[in-house]
């Protein structure tokens, strides 16, 4: 058992909860009143569009936290914790930068929905995974919304195709993150998974020893680096083994679920 008492735990989706398929293993459903019964928060920490997480976890949809979009907002039991927007004439620039990227689709993250000005079939069927909430527009610089991040999808690598020119024009200015092989997301500078953390930590009373979680891709880094408890999954990406302290088995093995029996349920 930790030395200090677990009190919340956030857990990636793609690539560390979900299988291989991308699929939530139904013992969750089994796991989760446990760890209530214990009175530690679960939150599920995602890239993914909040519509979309609950309807991932609907059983427990009025229960859970979700800190969707990479952080930029916090939903616990329908409220909202925490926002983190992009300024809209920011916007304007960031989505002409990402038309120039041969090959590249946008996603425009606003807080009602997401916004896409794609019908290619390809893209619309790898949006479909994380966005539930999607309307396609003629023009994104005419939708009206607060927005929380543009994601950029490219089939043939996000770091090698798009974060080199995306991170050169808004490196300085926003916080620029390769989510996934395919995905780059562009948000506010202060936005993060492990900034989204930080603020429950100092709002809900639960400290930095305190904190479990676990990630395999780039865009966890943060949220790591903010958790004592800090796991990165065997199929994780190098830079994610190298920040985190402790390492689970692969997300095929439901690593996960083996850490949190083991050291927080035996």
């Amino acid at each position: 058992m930790p030395q200090h008492p677990i009190k919340f735990i956030a857990a990636d989706m793609d690539g560390t909860l979900l299988d291989e398929n991308s699929q939530l293993n139904p013992e969750f459903f089994e796991l989760y009143p446990q760890l209530e019964a214990k009175e530690i928060i679960f939150a599920a920490a995602s890239g993914r569009q909040y519509y979309s997480l609950m309807e991932t976890f609907s059983p427990l949809k009025d229960r859970m936290m979700f800190i969707a979009e990479n952080g930029t907002l916090v939903m616990h039991q329908g409220q909202e914790l925490y926002r983190c927007e992009i300024d809209k004439q920011d916007i304007a620039n960031i989505i002409q930068e990402a038309r120039r990227i041969d090959g590249a689709y946008i996603v425009l993250c606003g807080t009602e929905s997401a916004y896409i000005e794609t019908q290619a079939e390809e893209a619309l069927n790898e949006f479909k995974k994380y966005y539930h909430r999607c309307q396609y527009v003629e023009d994104l610089l005419d939708v009206d919304d607060d927005f929380i991040k543009v994601a950029i999808l490219h089939f043939g690598g996000s770091e090698a195709l798009v974060y080199p020119s995306v991170s050169s024009q808004f490196g300085d200015s926003h916080q620029v993150v390769v989510s996934a092989k395919i995905w780059l997301d562009i948000m506010n500078k202060h936005a993060s998974k492990g900034a989204a953390i930080e603020h429950l930590q100092s709002t809900l009373g639960f400290s930095f020893e305190q904190t479990m979680s676990f990630g395999d891709y780039l865009n966890d880094l943060e949220m790591l680096k903010v958790s004592y408890h800090s796991y990165a999954m065997d199929n994780a990406h190098p830079k994610v083994k190298e920040v985190a302290r402790f390492l689970a088995p692969s997300n095929k093995e439901a690593g996960v679920f083996k850490v949190i029996k083991a050291t927080l349920l035996s």
